[in-house]
Formats: C-alpha cells, structure tokens, sequence
C-alpha cells in the first residue's frame, strides 16, 4: 500500500517540477495582491486599526490563497486522466481505489504545500515576518491542512465529472466566494450578520485564522480551534472523496 501511495505521490510531483510555466504562472496573481492591496490599503489600515501593519495581516491570507487554487485544481488531473486513459488503466490494476485516492490526495496536497512555501518566502522579501520558529512550524500544519482539505475538495467534485471546462467552471464558482469570504483580506469583526454567517461556515476561514494565529499570534477563534476545525474537515472531506472514488468509472 505505501508502494502504491508513494509512487502515485511522485507522479504528481515529477509532471509538477516539468512544468516550470505552471510554477512561475502561478505566482503572477498572489504577488499582485500583495503588491496591490499590501501596498494600496496598507496606509488605510494602519490608520483604522491605530498603526498595525497590514502586511502582517494579509500574508496569511495570500499564502492560503496560493495553497487553495492549486490544490481544487488538482482534481483536473483525474479528468485528464481518465479522457487519455491513464485512470483506467490504474483502475483495473491489482489495487484498491481507496489507495489510488490517497496517492493522489497527497501530491496534490504537496504541490499546493511547495506552491504556498514559495509564496510564502515572497512575503518575507515584502517584509513579512513569523513570529518565531514554533509558529513557523505551526503554520506548516495549518498550510499542509489547507492544502489537503482542498485537494481532497477538488478530486471528490472531480470523481463526479467527465468534463474538465465544466469542472473549471464550477471550481472558479466556488474558490471565488470561498476565498473572499474567508477573511483573508480584511478582519471578521464588525461585518453584517449575514456575512459572518457564511464566514463562519466557510471551511478557509478557519485555515486562514488558524495561519494568521501561528505565524502572528492574531487570530479570531483561536489558533487550536482553528486546528480542530480544519483537521475534522480535512477527515471528513478525504472520506467522502474515498467513498466517491471507489464508485468512480473510467
């Protein structure tokens, strides 16, 4: 079984670190925001919250964002897996579906987890600093959660679809609102009731506070209920996609 887990696992990776567009594609848009809103409303919410740095509260946010888009769209690889014909060949190999989840579900995670940690060294170059080494390694967690939870997200909708535009599309519904939401961008205080409902109940807000907490010790609901949340939701999420996958057709 960890033959089978570890050599789906390095799949992903190799036909990650081949595509070197992808790599440095995909830092286009966390480093814009960060210049964008790092810099544009950083005088705006130094003088709200009386001198706080926002840079110190959007890193966070943008490293969960880079974390989330790779890894939801970590599930296109089932669909094109399974329209060139590599997943059925996996399928009626002499291995369980659950194990070919597990695999999979870990190099999507590690991809998003190397793509976070890029993106998480810009923000020490636009001046970003962890609190100390324990929040460092705590915050390694919170970013390895985000990326399974997501990824786990991304295959199980992808288990379902044969379609990979009408994937993206219903991945772009979702990713959009899930990360605006998540306060990522601004503080969860202080917002209408109908919109701190549906932060509450969005699964990157608690990645999001969680991170934050560690690296900065700022956090809303607490950095280990942050950790309890995520945690179960990650479970729970790679449980319904292991119970989909095994009923998947090629």
């Amino acid at each position: 079984m960890i033959e089978v887990i570890y050599i789906l696992w390095l799949r992903q990776l190799k036909r990650y670190w081949r595509s070197k567009a992808r790599l440095i594609g995909s830092l286009g848009q966390p480093l814009l925001f960060m210049v964008a809103f790092g810099f544009g409303f950083g005088p705006m919410y130094a003088r709200a919250s009386g001198g706080a740095n926002y840079m110190d509260f959007l890193a966070p946010g943008i490293v969960s964002m880079s974390i989330l888009f790779t890894a939801v769209f970590s599930g296109l690889e089932v669909i094109w897996d399974r329209q060139f014909g590599f997943l059925k060949e996996t399928l009626v190999a002499p291995i369980t579906r659950t194990e070919i989840m597990i695999g999979k579900t870990l190099g999507g995670a590690t991809i998003a987890m190397i793509q976070g940690l890029v993106v998480f060294g810009l923000t020490y170059l636009l001046g970003f600093r962890a609190a100390s080494f324990e929040s460092l390694a705590l915050g390694l967690l919170f970013m390895f959660l985000i990326a399974l939870f997501f990824t786990g997200m991304g295959l199980t909708i992808a288990s379902k679809m044969k379609d990979m535009h009408g994937f993206q599309l219903i991945m772009n519904f979702l990713i959009m609102p899930i990360f605006f939401l998540s306060g990522a961008l601004f503080p969860l205080q202080d917002l209408p009731p109908v919109i701190y409902f549906i932060s509450r109940i969005d699964p990157l807000t608690y990645g999001v506070d969680g991170l934050r907490g560690a690296l900065t010790g700022v956090s809303t609901f607490g950095v280990y209920t942050d950790l309890a949340a995520i945690a179960a939701l990650s479970a729970f999420i790679c449980t319904i996609g292991a119970v989909l996958f095994s009923k998947i057709e090629a």
